[in-house]
């Protein structure tokens, strides 16, 4: 079922117009909704709709749903207590760490539901949506956005804006139209995922192998991952790190379903892997030209995803609030976008994605995996970095060191987050 507003003819204009309604986008038109804003959100697909990932919710994605207003939403769903990490030979299970902001459980929701959920919040919120259009090009009036032209069945159309939010995923079409640029030279990311029938769906852990193996068994500079759902299914996938000199050129299909075979018996699956779908990652803020006088690049458009799991449904939504709170401010975005952005993530982005490159290279991997999963105090911070659970306000030895690492990272970068 679609929203009433989806075949309906194209808005003349918006307050706030929204491109892309993941997570990101939804959770931006919702906000801008709620604060009384005439928003369309606008999406090439119609919902619901499938988006590689996945499915893992980590307590600070959770707690950015509730403060969204959808913590409901996971009644329902399971209540993950934190990581269980294999490799060479040994395990750890590792809660996730008590935060007073972030709660200690996760969850894991196919996204076919979880984006189609946050979106039907923002059109309950007041939103208009607009399914199977996509935004192609802007018109300008000076150095701001005047319209914004719309594809839709062959035909296009153009919307009048005040302000654009641009949250159209890792590719983004028009953020490109504005002068986005990805810069390889940091880590990203590639992976694959598929869903799998488990007698195991109920467990409380998400498992994480971090020693990966092609099927001739070679070591992979990656991991490979079992979220359970809770509904009879797992989310099975592998993911890799790779850089412009490094890139990861390998076929994710056969080691994703080598990786299956190796986790059966574990999670007691049956048949083989479906619905595998693969995807490539802009991560920790790896991309310059964010914002203009009146939009910014939020989510995935703006690589908010965490270099060290590829892990960004928790940024989607953080950055949706962000934007709107900014508009709201009357803010030029041009650069308060950006050094909002490196103020809250920036730090910890520069020192994850330089520990991401290193991880690039497979002969480092066993060097700092073999004695780390061992350790059950290295593994708790592991968890806690890989989690994304840390914040500028923190003030442990932990989260002062992790700031301290990626200021020491930046002053010798020639390209800092969002820069």
């Amino acid at each position: 079922m679609t929203s009433p507003t989806a075949d309906a003819a194209l808005p003349r204009s918006a307050d706030v117009l929204v491109v892309g309604a993941g997570p990101a986008g939804a959770s931006a038109a919702a906000h801008a909704a709620a604060g009384g804003a005439d928003v369309v959100l606008l999406d090439a697909a119609r919902f619901p709709r499938d988006k590689t990932c996945g499915d893992g919710l980590t307590p600070r994605a959770v707690a950015a749903l509730d403060g969204l207003g959808m913590g409901g939403f996971l009644a329902d769903r399971p209540r993950i207590r934190g990581l269980a990490l294999h490799g060479w030979g040994a395990s750890q299970q590792v809660p996730w760490p008590a935060s007073d902001r972030f709660g200690r459980y996760g969850s894991a929701v196919a996204r076919t539901e979880l984006d189609d959920a946050i979106r039907r919040f923002a059109v309950d919120a007041g939103a208009r949506m607009v399914e199977g259009a996509k935004a192609v090009d802007v018109e300008r009036s000076g150095d701001r956005i005047a319209e914004v032209t719309v594809s839709r069945g062959g035909q296009t159309g153009r919307i009048r804006v005040d302000q654009v939010i641009v949250a159209d995923g890792v590719r983004s079409g028009l953020g490109k139209v504005l002068g986005r640029t990805w810069h390889r030279d940091t880590a990203y990311g590639v992976a694959a995922r598929s869903y799998a029938a488990s007698g195991c769906s109920g467990s409380e852990w998400m498992c994480s192998h971090l020693e990966l193996r092609d099927p001739d068994g070679e070591l992979l500079p990656g991991y490979g991952w079992v979220f359970p759902l809770g509904d009879g299914t797992v989310n099975v996938g592998v993911g890799a790190l790779a850089t412009a000199k490094r890139p990861a050129s390998m076929a994710l299909r056969p080691i994703l379903e080598h990786y299956a075979r190796m986790v059966t018996d574990e999670w007691r699956l049956t048949g083989s892997p479906q619905r595998v779908a693969s995807a490539l990652l802009p991560m920790g803020g790896a991309v310059s030209g964010v914002a203009g006088p009146n939009w910014m690049l939020i989510g995935d458009a703006a690589a908010c995803v965490n270099p060290l799991n590829g892990e960004g449904i928790d940024y989607a939504l953080e950055t949706g609030r962000m934007a709107v709170e900014l508009i709201a401010d009357a803010a030029d975005p041009t650069r308060a976008w950006p050094a909002l952005l490196s103020a809250e993530y920036g730090l910890a982005f520069a020192a994850a994605r330089r520990a991401a490159g290193l991880l690039t290279m497979p002969q480092t991997v066993p060097v700092l995996g073999r004695p780390g999963i061992r350790s059950a105090r290295l593994m708790a911070l592991v968890v806690r970095v890989m989690g994304n659970l840390l914040t500028p306000d923190d003030t442990d030895l932990i989260a002062r060191a992790w700031r301290g690492a990626g200021a020491a990272v930046t002053r010798f970068e020639d390209r800092p987050p969002f820069q």
